[in-house]
Protein backbone atom coordinates (compact mmCIF):
# COMPACT_ATOMS: atom_id res chain seq x y z
CA UNK A 1 0.00 0.00 0.00
CA UNK A 2 1.60 3.32 -1.04
CA UNK A 3 1.67 5.72 1.86
CA UNK A 4 0.17 9.17 1.78
CA UNK A 5 2.95 11.71 1.59
CA UNK A 6 3.18 14.12 4.45
CA UNK A 7 1.98 17.60 3.48
CA UNK A 8 5.41 19.16 3.56
CA UNK A 9 8.20 18.74 6.06
CA UNK A 10 7.08 18.67 9.67
CA UNK A 11 7.87 21.97 11.35
CA UNK A 12 10.31 21.83 14.23
CA UNK A 13 8.93 21.30 17.69
CA UNK A 14 8.11 24.57 19.37
CA UNK A 15 7.63 25.73 22.90
CA UNK A 16 5.89 28.98 23.57
CA UNK A 17 6.70 31.20 26.58
CA UNK A 18 3.55 32.35 28.36
CA UNK A 19 2.82 35.91 27.13
CA UNK A 20 1.37 38.61 29.36
CA UNK A 21 -2.41 38.89 29.26
CA UNK A 22 -3.56 41.80 27.09
CA UNK A 23 -4.84 44.87 28.85
CA UNK A 24 -7.58 45.49 26.29
CA UNK A 25 -10.68 43.44 25.45
CA UNK A 26 -10.34 40.03 23.79
CA UNK A 27 -10.28 39.70 20.03
CA UNK A 28 -13.17 38.11 18.12
CA UNK A 29 -13.75 34.46 18.82
CA UNK A 30 -11.83 34.26 22.09
CA UNK A 31 -13.17 34.47 25.61
CA UNK A 32 -10.85 35.97 28.18
CA UNK A 33 -11.93 36.11 31.80
CA UNK A 34 -13.32 39.56 32.42
CA UNK A 35 -11.63 41.63 35.09
CA UNK A 36 -14.92 43.38 35.88
CA UNK A 37 -16.87 40.28 36.96
CA UNK A 38 -17.28 40.86 40.70
CA UNK A 39 -19.97 38.19 40.97
CA UNK A 40 -17.83 35.39 39.54
CA UNK A 41 -16.95 33.03 42.41
CA UNK A 42 -13.23 32.55 42.82
CA UNK A 43 -13.37 28.86 43.67
CA UNK A 44 -10.49 26.43 44.15
CA UNK A 45 -10.14 23.43 41.88
CA UNK A 46 -12.08 20.30 42.75
CA UNK A 47 -10.08 18.27 45.30
CA UNK A 48 -8.77 14.87 44.24
CA UNK A 49 -10.71 12.12 46.02
CA UNK A 50 -7.61 10.00 46.68
CA UNK A 51 -9.01 8.35 49.79
CA UNK A 52 -11.00 5.83 47.73
CA UNK A 53 -9.69 2.26 47.94
CA UNK A 54 -10.09 2.10 44.15
CA UNK A 55 -7.64 4.93 43.54
CA UNK A 56 -8.01 8.65 42.80
CA UNK A 57 -10.75 9.96 40.56
CA UNK A 58 -9.86 12.21 37.62
CA UNK A 59 -9.92 15.76 38.98
CA UNK A 60 -10.34 19.15 37.34
CA UNK A 61 -6.97 20.88 37.77
CA UNK A 62 -5.51 24.23 36.84
CA UNK A 63 -2.04 25.11 35.62
CA UNK A 64 -0.04 28.12 36.76
CA UNK A 65 0.19 29.95 40.07
CA UNK A 66 -3.32 31.44 40.02
CA UNK A 67 -6.62 29.61 39.75
CA UNK A 68 -9.03 30.82 37.04
CA UNK A 69 -11.75 33.19 38.21
CA UNK A 70 -14.67 30.94 37.37
CA UNK A 71 -15.60 27.80 39.28
CA UNK A 72 -14.26 24.52 37.85
CA UNK A 73 -17.66 22.83 37.59
CA UNK A 74 -20.86 23.85 35.73
CA UNK A 75 -23.02 26.53 37.29
CA UNK A 76 -26.16 27.87 35.60
CA UNK A 77 -28.04 25.87 32.98
CA UNK A 78 -28.95 27.53 29.67
CA UNK A 79 -32.54 28.75 29.34
CA UNK A 80 -34.87 26.19 27.75
CA UNK A 81 -37.78 26.70 25.36
CA UNK A 82 -40.56 24.12 26.02
CA UNK A 83 -41.41 24.21 22.31
CA UNK A 84 -37.84 23.46 21.20
CA UNK A 85 -36.42 20.97 23.69
CA UNK A 86 -34.71 18.99 20.93
CA UNK A 87 -32.39 21.97 20.40
CA UNK A 88 -30.91 21.81 23.93
CA UNK A 89 -27.15 21.29 23.93
CA UNK A 90 -25.54 19.23 26.72
CA UNK A 91 -22.70 20.73 28.72
CA UNK A 92 -20.29 17.95 27.71
CA UNK A 93 -20.02 15.33 24.97
CA UNK A 94 -17.57 12.43 25.30
CA UNK A 95 -16.75 9.73 22.75
CA UNK A 96 -14.17 7.04 22.09
CA UNK A 97 -13.32 4.06 19.87
CA UNK A 98 -10.54 1.61 19.07
CA UNK A 99 -9.80 0.15 15.64
CA UNK A 100 -6.71 -1.69 14.45
CA UNK A 101 -3.61 0.17 15.58
CA UNK A 102 -5.23 3.32 16.97
CA UNK A 103 -7.45 4.51 19.82
CA UNK A 104 -9.67 7.57 19.45
CA UNK A 105 -10.79 9.94 22.21
CA UNK A 106 -13.01 12.98 21.63
CA UNK A 107 -14.64 15.53 23.92
CA UNK A 108 -16.49 18.83 23.71
CA UNK A 109 -17.23 20.86 26.84
CA UNK A 110 -18.76 24.18 27.71
CA UNK A 111 -16.30 26.89 28.64
CA UNK A 112 -16.07 28.27 32.16
CA UNK A 113 -17.50 31.60 31.05
CA UNK A 114 -20.57 30.02 29.42
CA UNK A 115 -21.09 27.83 32.50
CA UNK A 116 -21.08 30.86 34.76
CA UNK A 117 -23.46 32.88 32.56
CA UNK A 118 -25.86 30.04 31.80
CA UNK A 119 -25.07 30.09 28.09
CA UNK A 120 -25.18 27.03 25.83
CA UNK A 121 -22.07 25.35 24.47
CA UNK A 122 -21.31 26.74 21.02
CA UNK A 123 -18.77 24.16 19.90
CA UNK A 124 -19.96 21.16 17.90
CA UNK A 125 -18.59 17.60 17.89
CA UNK A 126 -19.64 14.64 15.73
CA UNK A 127 -18.04 11.20 15.51
CA UNK A 128 -19.36 8.68 12.98
CA UNK A 129 -18.44 5.36 11.37
CA UNK A 130 -19.35 4.98 7.72
CA UNK A 131 -19.31 1.44 6.35
CA UNK A 132 -17.55 -1.54 7.84
CA UNK A 133 -14.68 -3.92 7.29
CA UNK A 134 -11.52 -2.74 5.59
CA UNK A 135 -13.51 -0.28 3.45
CA UNK A 136 -14.99 1.59 6.44
CA UNK A 137 -14.07 5.06 7.65
CA UNK A 138 -14.24 6.83 10.99
CA UNK A 139 -14.95 10.55 10.73
CA UNK A 140 -14.52 13.15 13.47
CA UNK A 141 -15.85 16.65 12.78
CA UNK A 142 -15.56 19.55 15.21
CA UNK A 143 -16.62 23.13 14.69
CA UNK A 144 -16.50 26.26 16.82
CA UNK A 145 -18.23 29.58 16.26
CA UNK A 146 -17.35 33.08 17.40
CA UNK A 147 -18.90 33.46 20.85
CA UNK A 148 -19.85 37.07 20.13
CA UNK A 149 -21.83 36.13 17.00
CA UNK A 150 -25.60 35.63 17.46
CA UNK A 151 -25.77 32.42 15.42
CA UNK A 152 -22.50 30.80 16.53
CA UNK A 153 -23.97 27.59 17.94
CA UNK A 154 -26.39 27.04 15.06
CA UNK A 155 -23.71 27.78 12.45
CA UNK A 156 -21.25 25.32 13.99
CA UNK A 157 -23.86 22.55 14.09
CA UNK A 158 -25.11 23.23 10.56
CA UNK A 159 -21.60 23.26 9.13
CA UNK A 160 -20.58 20.10 10.99
CA UNK A 161 -23.66 18.16 9.92
CA UNK A 162 -23.39 19.33 6.32
CA UNK A 163 -19.75 18.32 5.89
CA UNK A 164 -20.23 15.01 7.75
CA UNK A 165 -23.17 14.06 5.55
CA UNK A 166 -21.18 14.87 2.40
CA UNK A 167 -18.25 12.75 3.61
CA UNK A 168 -20.60 9.88 4.39
CA UNK A 169 -22.10 9.97 0.91
CA UNK A 170 -18.58 9.94 -0.60
CA UNK A 171 -17.28 7.27 1.79
CA UNK A 172 -16.37 4.60 -0.78
CA UNK A 173 -14.32 6.93 -2.97
CA UNK A 174 -12.63 8.59 0.01
CA UNK A 175 -11.75 5.24 1.60
CA UNK A 176 -10.25 4.02 -1.67
CA UNK A 177 -8.21 7.22 -2.08
CA UNK A 178 -6.91 7.01 1.49
CA UNK A 179 -5.85 3.37 1.16
CA UNK A 180 -4.21 4.05 -2.21
CA UNK A 181 -2.45 7.21 -0.98
CA UNK A 182 -3.98 9.56 -3.57
CA UNK A 183 -3.12 12.80 -1.84
CA UNK A 184 -4.14 15.20 -4.63
CA UNK A 185 -7.52 13.51 -5.09
CA UNK A 186 -8.16 13.72 -1.35
CA UNK A 187 -7.17 17.37 -1.19
CA UNK A 188 -9.42 18.46 -4.07
CA UNK A 189 -12.35 16.28 -2.98
CA UNK A 190 -12.35 17.37 0.65
CA UNK A 191 -11.85 21.02 -0.28
CA UNK A 192 -14.88 20.82 -2.55
CA UNK A 193 -17.02 19.28 0.22
CA UNK A 194 -15.84 21.90 2.70
CA UNK A 195 -16.49 24.78 0.31
CA UNK A 196 -20.04 23.54 -0.23
CA UNK A 197 -20.61 23.51 3.51
CA UNK A 198 -19.47 27.11 3.85
CA UNK A 199 -21.58 28.06 0.84
CA UNK A 200 -24.68 26.78 2.64
CA UNK A 201 -23.75 28.84 5.68
CA UNK A 202 -23.49 31.99 3.58
CA UNK A 203 -26.89 31.29 2.04
CA UNK A 204 -28.41 30.69 5.47
CA UNK A 205 -26.88 33.92 6.81
CA UNK A 206 -28.56 35.82 3.98
CA UNK A 207 -31.92 34.19 4.82
CA UNK A 208 -31.54 35.26 8.45
CA UNK A 209 -30.48 38.78 7.54
CA UNK A 210 -27.07 38.30 9.17
CA UNK A 211 -23.62 39.26 7.98
CA UNK A 212 -21.56 36.29 6.78
CA UNK A 213 -19.09 36.71 9.63
CA UNK A 214 -21.96 36.51 12.14
CA UNK A 215 -23.04 33.07 10.94
CA UNK A 216 -19.91 30.99 10.44
CA UNK A 217 -17.57 28.66 12.32
CA UNK A 218 -14.11 27.17 12.25
CA UNK A 219 -14.03 23.54 11.11
CA UNK A 220 -11.67 20.60 11.54
CA UNK A 221 -12.22 17.08 10.23
CA UNK A 222 -10.29 13.83 10.71
CA UNK A 223 -10.60 10.69 8.57
CA UNK A 224 -9.37 7.36 9.94
CA UNK A 225 -9.57 4.10 7.95
CA UNK A 226 -10.83 0.93 9.61
CA UNK A 227 -8.31 -1.15 7.64
CA UNK A 228 -5.69 -2.15 10.26
CA UNK A 229 -3.01 -2.32 7.54
CA UNK A 230 -3.52 1.33 6.56
CA UNK A 231 -1.80 3.97 8.70
CA UNK A 232 -2.74 6.93 6.49
CA UNK A 233 -4.44 9.74 8.44
CA UNK A 234 -6.16 12.70 6.79
CA UNK A 235 -7.05 16.05 8.43
CA UNK A 236 -8.82 18.98 6.79
CA UNK A 237 -10.73 22.15 7.63
CA UNK A 238 -10.79 25.93 7.63
CA UNK A 239 -10.98 28.84 10.07
CA UNK A 240 -10.11 28.83 13.76
CA UNK A 241 -8.71 25.65 15.29
CA UNK A 242 -5.51 23.67 15.36
CA UNK A 243 -3.70 20.43 14.55
CA UNK A 244 -0.82 19.19 16.72
CA UNK A 245 1.27 16.02 16.80
CA UNK A 246 3.04 14.58 19.82
CA UNK A 247 6.08 12.62 18.68
CA UNK A 248 8.91 11.38 20.89
CA UNK A 249 7.58 13.45 23.79
CA UNK A 250 7.53 16.78 21.94
CA UNK A 251 4.69 18.70 20.31
CA UNK A 252 4.74 19.82 16.70
CA UNK A 253 2.32 22.52 15.58
CA UNK A 254 1.20 21.33 12.14
CA UNK A 255 -0.47 24.68 11.44
CA UNK A 256 2.27 27.02 12.69
CA UNK A 257 0.89 30.08 10.91
CA UNK A 258 -2.41 29.83 12.82
CA UNK A 259 -5.88 30.38 11.33
CA UNK A 260 -5.94 32.24 8.01
CA UNK A 261 -9.19 33.65 6.68
CA UNK A 262 -10.49 31.71 3.68
CA UNK A 263 -7.62 29.21 3.71
CA UNK A 264 -8.37 25.51 3.34
CA UNK A 265 -6.35 23.28 5.65
CA UNK A 266 -5.23 19.83 4.54
CA UNK A 267 -2.76 17.39 6.04
CA UNK A 268 -2.20 13.80 4.99
CA UNK A 269 0.46 11.73 6.69
CA UNK A 270 1.51 8.23 7.64
CA UNK A 271 1.17 7.67 11.39
CA UNK A 272 4.18 6.34 13.24
CA UNK A 273 3.86 4.00 16.22
CA UNK A 274 3.77 6.09 19.39
CA UNK A 275 2.39 9.24 17.72
CA UNK A 276 -0.53 11.16 19.19
CA UNK A 277 -2.49 13.43 16.86
CA UNK A 278 -4.55 16.23 18.43
CA UNK A 279 -7.27 18.07 16.52
CA UNK A 280 -8.95 20.93 18.39
CA UNK A 281 -11.18 23.99 18.21
CA UNK A 282 -9.88 27.48 18.87
CA UNK A 283 -10.70 27.25 22.59
CA UNK A 284 -7.94 24.66 23.04
CA UNK A 285 -5.69 25.61 20.12
CA UNK A 286 -5.10 29.10 21.56
CA UNK A 287 -3.62 27.99 24.91
CA UNK A 288 -1.70 25.19 23.17
CA UNK A 289 0.06 27.85 21.11
CA UNK A 290 0.31 30.60 23.72
CA UNK A 291 0.92 28.90 27.08
CA UNK A 292 3.90 26.59 27.46
CA UNK A 293 2.43 25.00 30.60
CA UNK A 294 -0.41 23.28 28.74
CA UNK A 295 1.53 21.49 25.97
CA UNK A 296 4.17 20.49 28.51
CA UNK A 297 1.59 18.96 30.85
CA UNK A 298 -0.27 17.14 28.08
CA UNK A 299 3.01 15.80 26.68
CA UNK A 300 3.86 14.38 30.10
CA UNK A 301 0.42 12.78 30.44
CA UNK A 302 0.13 11.45 26.88
CA UNK A 303 3.63 10.10 26.30
CA UNK A 304 2.97 6.87 28.18
CA UNK A 305 2.02 4.93 25.04
CA UNK A 306 -1.52 3.95 26.06
CA UNK A 307 -4.55 6.13 25.41
CA UNK A 308 -6.24 7.46 28.57
CA UNK A 309 -9.73 6.33 29.50
CA UNK A 310 -12.65 8.55 28.65
CA UNK A 311 -12.85 10.15 32.10
CA UNK A 312 -9.11 10.80 32.19
CA UNK A 313 -9.17 12.29 28.68
CA UNK A 314 -11.95 14.65 29.71
CA UNK A 315 -9.93 15.75 32.75
CA UNK A 316 -6.88 16.29 30.53
CA UNK A 317 -8.69 18.44 27.96
CA UNK A 318 -10.27 20.45 30.80
CA UNK A 319 -6.94 21.51 32.31
CA UNK A 320 -7.62 25.11 33.22
CA UNK A 321 -5.54 28.23 32.68
CA UNK A 322 -6.32 31.69 33.94
CA UNK A 323 -7.35 33.83 31.00
CA UNK A 324 -8.86 31.06 28.85
CA UNK A 325 -12.56 30.39 29.43
CA UNK A 326 -13.99 29.46 26.01
CA UNK A 327 -15.55 26.15 24.92
CA UNK A 328 -13.06 23.38 24.25
CA UNK A 329 -13.43 20.60 21.72
CA UNK A 330 -10.72 18.07 20.92
CA UNK A 331 -10.16 14.74 19.24
CA UNK A 332 -6.96 12.78 19.80
CA UNK A 333 -5.64 9.59 18.21
CA UNK A 334 -3.08 7.33 19.90
CA UNK A 335 -1.08 5.07 17.58
CA UNK A 336 -0.09 1.70 19.02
Amino acid sequence: MPPVEDGGGAPPARRWPPPPLPAGPPGPGRVREAADEPDAPEAPDTPDASASPYGPRPAVRHLGDRAPTYAPEPGALPAADPAALDSLTPDTVLEGARYGTYALRAASLRGDSARFRGEARRDFLLTARFGGGDDGLVLVVLAGGDRAAPGAREAAAELGHSVAAAVGRSRERLADDIRAGRREALLSGLQRLTDRGYGRLRARAAELGLAEEAYTAGLRGLLLPLDPACRNRVCFGAGAGGLFRLRAGRWQDLEPDGPTAGAFRFRAAVARPGDTLLLCSGGLADPMREEGLLPDELAARWSQGEAPGLAAFLADTQLRLKGYADDRTAAAVWEA
